[in-house]
């Protein structure tokens, strides 16, 4: 049985915290045993331990990559715990304490920005990749936009793994069930229903889509719904560019849902207007997995996932017009709705499925053990 030890330093569940939950619904539990350091109190916990992970609370680390007294708190754990590999997710504490204790360590760059000047040039590149190389045996690059972005900051690409994340499939609800809810949301019958689902984020683009919308209706466009689910700091900011734009008719601010399934069984089409972070996004992956087409950006990752066209759309990220003129094809076409959700579907069976994401994860794994000789020693050993 190999031991993986997962290092995350969320309170909350955000997109790293996922990507554990998801693996874990698909992992080879004969061959990997799974285990997870998190800081006290975080909302992990329970999900993890519900999906089968075995939970260890650590008193500190909390919301912070690094600092000395983590290292040595987790030093000691994996003293103590003796695990094969050392998975860390955003914790470079983690990846300090594993090369002290002399663990394989890979790590997850789970998102993708604009690689600052200061990583691109040297000396700030020279020491981007010495630090990152000789702390992690293997980093997993969630997207190519994501591996881009390291090898733009002097990491080898010998070093990194392309592993795009993979979800479970959404249930799809009943035809009574889908009206129910859009008559719960007062969505008029004939509009094309368009939603986003993710963190009231600056750089997740909602403003853009509020003057896409403003742009629709300047056009005479009423036939539509924008459905925007989430919380985050910057909800009162787009609460009032809605006010100011004219368009709480047609946009409507859900805040905090727990029936997200059940959201995205009455979309017509899914959106994604980030313009930063932005590598595979789970919630377009969701989508794809009922045959929904998307509009999305084309930063970051985006483009890796959506084949413009085909499972859907792309246009310039910051750009209301081009937003507004792609938002606009889709409704007068059903047509070729149907057909790019069609893609999409196919596309997610094919490369983003959980049971893909999770193979490909153990295969980095036994990839880097391999080379591990004190792994290898030991279990020569034991046999």
């Amino acid at each position: 049985m190999i031991r993986v030890l997962n290092v995350i330093s969320d309170t909350n569940i955000g997109g790293a915290g996922r990507v554990i939950l998801n693996y874990l619904r698909y992992s080879d539990r004969d061959r990997f045993e799974t285990w997870a350091a998190l800081p006290r109190g975080s909302l992990l916990k329970p999900p993890l331990e519900e999906a089968g992970a075995h939970v260890l609370e650590v008193d500190g680390m909390a919301d912070r990559s690094y600092h000395r007294e983590d290292v040595k708190l987790l030093r000691k754990l994996m003293q103590e715990l003796k695990p094969d590999i050392v998975h860390t997710h955003g914790c470079f504490s983690g990846r300090i304490a594993a090369k002290k204790c002399r663990i394989p360590a890979v790590y997850s760059r789970h998102s993708a920005f604009p690689v600052p000047a200061r990583l691109k040039y040297p000396p700030g590149r020279w020491v981007n990749k010495f630090v990152n190389e000789h702390y992690a045996d293997r980093i997993i690059a969630v997207s190519p936009a994501t591996r881009d972005n390291l090898t733009e900051g002097g990491i080898s690409p010998r070093k990194i793994t392309v592993v795009m994340n993979g979800v479970s499939p959404v249930p799809r609800t009943s035809p009574a069930e889908r009206e129910a809810l859009r008559q719960a949301l007062s969505v008029p019958a004939g509009h094309t229903v368009f939603g986003i689902l993710a963190r009231l984020e600056d750089y997740k683009g909602h403003l853009y889509l509020v003057e896409a919308a403003r742009l629709l209706k300047e056009r005479g466009r009423q036939d539509f719904t924008v459905l925007i689910a989430g919380t985050g700091p910057f909800q009162e900011t787009l609460a009032q560019a809605v006010e100011r734009s004219g368009t709480g008719d047609r946009v409507k601010l859900l805040g905090f849902r727990s029936d997200v399934p059940q959201l995205l069984n009455i979309l017509d089409v899914q959106l994604n207007c980030s313009y930063g972070t932005e590598a595979t996004s789970m919630a377009l992956l969701e989508g794809m997995s009922l045959g929904l087409p998307t509009i999305a950006s084309s930063y970051g990752g985006n483009p890796w996932v959506v084949e413009d066209g085909r499972s859907g759309l792309l246009f310039p990220s910051r750009d209301a017009a081009a937003l507004a003129g792609a938002m606009e094809r889709l409704m007068d076409s059903p047509q070729e709705r149907a057909e790019m959700g069609a893609r999409g579907r196919a596309v997610y069976q094919e490369r983003f499925t959980g049971e893909v994401f999770a193979r490909n994860t153990e295969d980095v794994y036994l990839d880097i053990l391999k080379g591990a000789k004190s792994w290898n020693k030991t279990k020569e050993n034991s046999v």
